[in-house]
């Protein structure tokens, strides 16, 4: 098919240029002496996407579950108890992972479309007075529904209760999309993947450790090799890994944490924000909803859109593809048929998402759903319209105090035009 293909899952996202380029070139060896000055800065350079200044920043060539094994055996124990709460299949996804490697979950269920439960957290790290809780499991955007929990809320709850649990959050979809406060929240175990916000081809799992989740490594005696964070402890400090790294993702890890760096993080999460508004004005256009259900659970990096009773979202999902060479997001596990998603995270602006709202639009006309043609578009351009940058002269973009409130109470930075 002629043109290039439309990728709008929420992950692996579009990989820019840059990293491409970067990514592409010889191999060299990974003991030399000159290696460490890739390596080192990007140990530092982490840290600022994470927004902590006392975690320890590991990289394993792994996906994000890779992340999640590496968070839990480093610092847990088999029969050790932990308290998860499933709103999604990604949350599902974790809580089978640790109940596999021995330890004991209580799992709480929330209904999809939902975040979670801080306060209920927070109840029942009260009544554990023997402090038989060694941890909580947050996953911080679930993807599978397009919700965002409040882990500044659940750190909150858990403080209340002056527990000394642990706080383990997978941010493989929110970090480098979605503001994240290791040190403010006090997470103990941060995850991501490469694929996501930080723009790369899947193959990192990077995992942050505080000094409280470090030490608890002495007594951790979950069995582990190949995610041993005392191995690289030994190791990084000085550039290098106890086995072979994976030299092309190191590379564009270098570019991707540049990148960043020159957008600001604060203006890539007022971009996420403003892009996602404008996809959210979309769906009310087509009269249908989003899974998440109120506004403050709605994501900012991927919106699960559902279809209306009747109608199969596979079937969208499929026609979008073949017919139009878009990826949307598959409805998964029992939201499967129900939803299709749009991923709207990483390198991507307004055009390029009016694609995407313009492809399911038409998919979704195709399958028999009655939207109105150019809706979701018009109501999508009339949002970005509204809140990008006047043009009053030529000049750099900058970002300005003023905001623009938005649907579900949340405030969009406004865009304006340094002269």
């Amino acid at each position: 098919m002629p043109g290039r293909n439309f990728l709008f899952v929420p992950g692996p996202t579009n990989v820019p240029e840059r990293i491409l380029r970067a990514m592409d070139r010889a191999m060299e060896d990974h003991r030399s002496s000159a290696f460490p000055e890739l390596t080192v800065p990007l140990f530092r350079d982490l840290k600022e996407v994470f927004k902590t200044t006392t975690g320890q920043a590991f990289i394993f060539p792994a996906t994000g579950t890779g992340g999640w094994e590496a968070a839990l055996v480093n610092t847990l124990s088999p029969g050790d108890r932990v308290i998860a709460p499933r709103y999604g299949q990604f949350s599902h996804l974790w809580i089978d992972l640790a109940q596999r490697h021995g330890l004991r979950v209580d799992v709480l269920d929330v209904e999809w479309g939902e975040g979670a439960p801080a306060e209920r957290i927070g109840e029942i790290l009260s009544q554990d007075r023997e402090h038989e809780i060694k941890g909580v499991l947050i996953v911080h955007n679930e993807t599978a529904t397009g919700v965002t929990s409040d882990v500044g809320a659940v750190r909150t709850a858990m403080d209340a209760a002056r527990h000394p649990a642990l706080l383990y959050v997978d941010g493989v979809s929110s970090i480098g999309s979605i503001d994240f406060r290791m040190d403010e929240w006090k997470v103990d175990l941060a995850i991501t993947g490469s694929q996501k916000g930080l723009m790369l081809p899947a193959g990192l799992a990077i995992v942050c450790a505080s000094p409280k989740a470090l030490a608890a490594r002495e007594s951790a005696r979950c069995p582990r090799v190949f995610f041993d964070f005392g191995d690289m402890l030994r190791a990084n400090p000085s550039g290098y890994f106890p086995y072979t790294p994976s030299i092309p993702m190191l590379y564009g890890l270098r570019e991707s944490l540049a990148i960043l760096s020159e957008e600001g993080l604060d203006n890539i999460f007022a971009r996420h924000r403003r892009l996602a508004e404008g996809v959210r004005a979309a769906v009310r256009a087509w009269g249908l909803k989003l899974c998440a259900k109120a506004p403050k659970w709605q994501s900012d990096t991927v919106s699960a859109i559902l279809v209306p009773e009747g109608f199969n979202g596979a079937d969208v999902i499929d026609v979008a593809f073949r017919r139009y060479n878009l990826a949307l997001g598959a409805g998964l596990a029992r939201m499967a048929g129900k939803l299709f998603r749009i991923g709207h995270l990483g390198d991507l602006n307004e055009l390029m998402l009016l694609g995407a709202i313009a492809g399911a639009e038409m998919a979704m006309r195709d399958v028999g759903i009655p939207v109105t043609v150019g809706s979701g578009v018009a109501a999508a351009a009339e949002y970005y319209r509204g809140t990008a940058a006047p043009l009053l002269a030529r000049g750099a973009a900058t970002q300005s105090p003023d905001a623009v409130q938005t649907a579900g109470g949340k405030t969009t930075p406004r865009v304006t035009v340094r002269a």
